[in-house]
């Protein structure tokens, strides 16, 4: 089918000659036929029309976690992918958080194929060690030539250094990305939320911002030593961006991601004793929050991600110790990221990441496959449970305000769209 996309203003700060500027983009069997100031449609041509349509090229996440197989009442990959699309996401890295976990090439294999066909392009993530249970490296070599795009032992932290020095080492001789959950189990003892005056005064017990900081720190010497590729996943300190920078400024090849929950909101939200709330890295203070902005403007911070985790109801809707942790976001994550930032700055963000796991970016250019997300900026609307798409419905965001809207998105020459209001 023929798309033609009219009047949409073009965002994309590496297209000089297109960026801020309002084309009209046809669109054949998939790919940029024509990009000019108006196109007539031909026949059998499907004409998309939205009020105040911006373009970018598909937005990109770093950490989206599903639940199939073993999960599949929390969320399937079809409708997990289907929710991606429909707020915008044409690329998303899978959290190896399945029963079984992913740590073979079969299982690698097995997600892929159960991606294969949808508008979203899935890339899963292998564990780094056998049944992420810490002690023996997984089959990472035969999981990156199966398409796993690093490793990770999914929100557990490598309590064993000389394993991720192993690591490490390892994974130079084919350019794998070896990921660190910054948690230093020991000094976060038994607490689930942040330590400070929220905790003390709700009586609930603490994790300390040291517990992330001490084992940034650590990882960043290990690396320093052994070189290879490190990603530190989802930083919610002030502190640790700092240890960040200077790291970089050593030339160490780290990249790191922050959850855009831990941008909007602070523990002063806690005091409801709402388990939807409770989520690892848990929600820091106000100084933490302005930090991260700025290593997000600075370039500190790599990319944002959504950290999407459903969970069901029987896992949220108990008390608040014994809540599971995580919160749904590819719904709300334009809508909330918009609030805070410029648009310019929000597609840069939503865009970014795809090169740290050697995935080839896309481009708004005659010629090329159409990866684009259609939305947006302006206008304003509270997040129901309606809007919801995922099957759980665990989204700290309920009632908050949303800025813009994503229309929908196109990709492997399928066009999906929202019902918009």
């Amino acid at each position: 089918m023929n798309i033609l996309l009219k009047s949409a203003k073009i965002i994309d700060k590496h297209n000089e000659s297109l960026h801020l500027k309002t084309r009209d983009i046809l669109i054949k069997d998939g790919v940029i036929a024509k990009i000019a100031a108006k196109i007539e449609p031909e026949s059998k041509t499907q004409v998309v029309k939205h009020k105040n349509l911006h373009v970018s090229i598909g937005w990109f996440d770093s950490s989206v976690s599903f639940g199939e197989p073993g999960y599949e009442e929390r969320e399937t990959i079809e409708n997990g992918l289907r929710t991606a699309a429909l707020s915008g996401f044409t690329d998303v890295v899978l959290n190896p958080s399945t029963h079984p976990c992913p740590d073979s090439s079969s299982d690698i294999v097995y997600l892929k194929n159960a991606a294969a066909g949808q508008l979203t392009n899935l890339y899963p993530l292998g564990t780094l060690t056998m049944k992420a249970d810490g002690n023996d490296l997984a089959e990472l070599y035969d999981m990156k030539n199966a398409g796993a795009v690093g490793f990770y032992d999914y929100k557990l932290p490598m309590t064993n250094a000389n394993l991720l020095k192993v690591a490490l080492q390892y994974v130079q001789n084919f350019s794998g990305l070896v990921y660190s959950f910054p948690l230093d189990t020991k000094i976060a003892g038994k607490g689930i939320v942040n330590e400070g005056a929220v905790s003390t005064q709700l009586g609930l017990k603490g994790i300390p911002a040291l517990a992330e900081e001490l084992q940034v720190a650590r990882d960043l010497f290990i690396l320093e030593y052994t070189g290879g590729k490190l990603h530190i996943p989802t930083i919610s300190t002030a502190t640790s961006v700092k240890l960040i920078v200077d790291a970089k400024k050593k030339g160490l090849d780290v990249s790191c991601s922050v959850a855009i929950h831990n941008l909007v909101y602070t523990d002063s939200v806690l005091e409801e004793f709402d388990s939807t709330y409770k989520v690892l890295p848990p929600l820091r203070t106000k100084p933490d929050t302005k930090a991260l902005l700025k290593g997000l403007k600075d370039g500190t911070i790599d990319f944002v991600t959504s950290d999407h985790t459903p969970m069901n109801i029987e896992e949220k809707r108990i008390e608040f110790d014994n809540a599971s942790y995580g919160t749904i976001g590819l719904e709300t994550a334009f809508g909330s990221l918009n609030q805070l930032l410029d648009i310019e700055a929000v597609v840069n963000l939503l865009t970014k990441g795809r090169e740290r796991y050697g995935l080839k970016s896309p481009e708004i250019k005659e010629g090329e496959t159409a990866c684009l997300t259609l939305f947006t900026p302006e206008g304003s609307s509270t997040f129901n449970e309606e809007d919801i798409e995922s099957t759980s419905k665990n989204s700290m965001f309920l009632g908050s305000e949303m800025k813009g809207s994503v229309y929908g998105s196109i990709n492997n020459s399928i066009h999906l769209t929202t019902n918009t209001k």
